[in-house]
C-alpha cells in the first residue's frame, strides 16, 4: 500500500553469534585444540633458512610440544619430537641452544644416546652393537614436515594416509599469491611478541577492519579505505589500495626498494592479506611480506613470531634498512596486541556472555566454519 516500506532490520537481526565463550577462555577447550587442531593440522613453525645447511637443527615449540627440526646431508628437512627414546630426556634442552649445527648426529645430554639427522639411533654407549632393525625400532618419533613459500610446516599426527596434504590444507592461497617470490625471501627484521590473548582472538582481529579506524590511526592515514563504513566490502583478493601517491606499507607509503619482479598491476600498488589456518597470517606489499606465526601457549597466551621478509637482493644491498617498514608494522602490531589483550580480559569476566559479529566483520566468520568441524569429537 502507498506509504508502506520494508521495516528497518533490527540490531539483533544484523548480528551473527561468534564462538562460545568457553572457546576463548577455558583449559578444557584448549586441551581439545591441542589434540584436534594443533595435533592434526599442518602448522607453520619456521622458515626454510632457519636450517641453512646440512647438520642444522632447530628446536620449536608448538602448543605444548617440543619439536626438533634437522637438515640432513641430502638437504632434506626432518622433524621429531624432542624426546630421547631411552629415558625421555629432551635432546635439545630448553636451557641450551635452540638453533645450531652438528656434525652428523644429535646426542642426548643425559646418557649420550645419539641419533642421525634422519632420526635413526646411531649409538647407545656400553650397550650391544645395534642391528639395523634396532636402529629403526629405537628411532626418534617422527612428525610430518612439508614446506611452502619458504615456510616449514609440521603435522604432529603422522598418519599421512588419513590426513590432508599441506597443499590440500592451503587450498587456493598459493594460487592467489603465485607472483610473490615467497620461497626466495629472507628475513630483514624479526621480533617475538608475547600476547595475553587467545590465538583465535588474534586471528579474528586480523581478519576484520571494523576496528581499524579507532585502533590504527597511522595505518588509516596510509590506507584511508579502512575508515570507510567500518572497513566494509574490502576486496582482499584484488588487494587494498593505499592513499594517493603511496604504494607500500611504510611510514611514508613509499620506499627505495624495488618491487618484487613479476607482480601484476594491482599488486604493484595494492596490499594483500591471507590467513592460512590455523596459525600463519600474511600481509603482502610490493617490496616486503609481513608474516605472523601464531604459537599459542595456553587458552589466554599466544607467542607471535613476526618476520619481515624481503628479496635477497634488497637484503644484500649495503644500504638495506628495514626500519621504514618495521616501524609502521611494530606500531600497528602493538595496537592490535593491546586491544586483543583487552578482549581477552573482557571475555574472562563473569559479565561476558557471548560475542557477536557485525555485517562488516563477515571475514571473521570464516574461523567458525573452519574451526567448528575440527574441534567437534
Amino acid at each position: 500500500m502507498p506509504g508502506e516500506r520494508d521495516p528497518e532490520p533490527s540490531l539483533r537481526s544484523s548480528l551473527t553469534p561468534a564462538l562460545d565463550r568457553e572457546a576463548y577462555v577455558t583449559d578444557a577447550v584448549w586441551d581439545r585444540e591441542r589434540e584436534r587442531i594443533f595435533g592434526r593440522e599442518w602448522c607453520a613453525v619456521a622458515r626454510n633458512d632457519d636450517l641453512p645447511s646440512p647438520g642444522s637443527y632447530l628446536r620449536v615449540e608448538l602448543a605444548g610440544e617440543s619439536i626438533v627440526l634437522t637438515r640432513d646431508a641430502n638437504d632434506r628437512i626432518h622433524g621429531f619430537f624432542n624426546v630421547c627414546r631411552h629415558r625421555g630426556a629432551e635432546l635439545v634442552a630448553r636451557d641450551g641452544k635452540a638453533i645450531g649445527c652438528v656434525t652428523g648426529v644429535i646426542q642426548c645430554p643425559y646418557h649420550a644416546w645419539s641419533y642421525t639427522l634422519d632420526g635413526r639411533l646411531r649409538h647407545a654407549p656400553f650397550l650391544p652393537t645395534l642391528t639395523n632393525e634396532e636402529r629403526e625400532e629405537f628411532a626418534l618419533r617422527r612428525v610430518e614436515v612439508d614446506t611452502w613459500g619458504g615456510f616449514v610446516f609440521v603435522r604432529l599426527e603422522s598418519a599421512v594416509d588419513t590426513g590432508p596434504s599441506l597443499a590440500d590444507q592451503l587450498g587456493p592461497i598459493p594460487d592467489r599469491l603465485v607472483r610473490y617470490p615467497l620461497s626466495e625471501l629472507q628475513r630483514g627484521a624479526s621480533i617475538r611478541y608475547d600476547v595475553g590473548a587467545n590465538w583465535k582472538v588474534v586471528a579474528e582481529n586480523y581478519n576484520e577492519c571494523y576496528h581499524c579506524g579507532r585502533i590504527h590511526p597511522e595505518l588509516c592515514e596510509l590506507v584511508p579505505v579502512f575508515r570507510r563504513g567500518g572497513g566494509e566490502a574490502l576486496d582482499w583478493e584484488r588487494g587494498i589500495p593505499h592513499r594517493e601517491g603511496a604504494n607500500t606499507f611504510t611510514r611514508s607509503g613509499t620506499t627505495t626498494r624495488p618491487p618484487f619482479p613479476g607482480l601484476d598491476a594491482d599488486e604493484l600498488i595494492r596490499h594483500k592479506g591471507e590467513l592460512a589456518y590455523p596459525n600463519l597470517l600474511l600481509s603482502l606489499a610490493r617490496d616486503h611480506v609481513a608474516a605472523f606465526t601464531l604459537l599459542p601457549t595456553g587458552p589466554d597466551r599466544t607467542e607471535i613470531l613476526f618476520d619481515l621478509l624481503f628479496h635477497p637482493e634488497a637484503v644484500a644491498d649495503d644500504a638495506f634498512d628495514p626500519a621504514d617498514a618495521f616501524d609502521l608494522w611494530d606500531v600497528t602490531n602493538r595496537q592490535d596486541w593491546a586491544i586483543c589483550e583487552s578482549v581477552q580480559r573482557g571475555m574472562s569476566s563473569r559479565g561476558f556472555v557471548a560475542a557477536w559479529f557485525a555485517p562488516m566483520e563477515d571475514p571473521s566468520l570464516d574461523i567458525r566454519h573452519w574451526y567448528e568441524p575440527r574441534i567437534r569429537p
